[in-house]
């Protein structure tokens, strides 16, 4: 079981856009004004984001309210409460494979071909029709 899932989901909050030298402790030092911290812990590979968890559920609420688009260390922060929904988790799923690279024969509708020499439908005698017609004349 991960570490992270043992945190209370409504006192655990999520903080992003965080610069990637970001400390702990400064985190813990901007966060402890809304009210006693149980953990903290901060993302290294990658970088950008971490994890808060109040001991109140009503102390990660005042924080996500005064918090979310601050700047903090040197970047504005989002902050939200935890919805417990991994980021790779709510990916669409990976694109279908591509086709092979073999190119696709092409039909060219050039007058060589057999298909234009043979003759058009409207051309073409029909021994049960009374009225053929060939370039005006008749029968």
């Amino acid at each position: 079981m991960s570490r992270h899932q043992s945190w209370s989901l409504d006192c655990k909050v999520y903080v992003g856009n965080l610069g990637s030298g970001v400390a702990k402790h400064e985190l813990e030092a901007a966060f402890n004004k809304f009210g006693p911290l149980r953990n903290v812990w901060v993302a290294r590979n990658p970088p950008g984001f971490a994890f808060v968890e109040f001991e109140d559920n009503r102390d990660a609420e005042d924080a996500v309210r005064a918090m979310d688009g601050t700047r903090l260390c040197g970047s504005r922060v989002r902050v939200e409460l935890s919805h417990g929904r991994s980021r790779r988790g709510s990916r669409r799923p990976p694109p279908p494979p591509p086709r092979s690279r073999t190119p696709r024969r092409r039909y060219s509708r050039s007058r060589s071909h057999s298909r234009s020499l043979s003759p058009r439908r409207s051309d073409s005698y029909s021994p049960g029709k009374r009225s053929y017609y060939r370039s005006g004349e008749r029968d």
